[in-house]
């Protein structure tokens, strides 16, 4: 592998991790906002389900509902 391929690789892998970054952010930002039906951030129930998330994935690491 020459220097070049090394450096292009390098570049490529650091776009994608920051990019992926910036894409979480903006999804957190924008749709976990309060929709007009929910009271209070996503968080996780007392029974293990999703409160105040209206999609089908959910956000990692949400804090438990008080």
């Amino acid at each position: 592998m020459t220097q070049r391929e090394t450096v292009l690789g390098s570049a490529t892998f650091l776009v994608v991790i920051v990019a992926g970054f910036f894409s979480a952010t903006w999804v957190t930002r924008h749709y976990a906002a309060v929709s007009p039906t929910a009271q209070g951030t996503a968080c996780v129930g007392t029974d293990g389900s999703w409160k105040n998330w209206v999609w089908a994935n959910v956000p990692a690491l949400s804090p438990k509902c008080e």
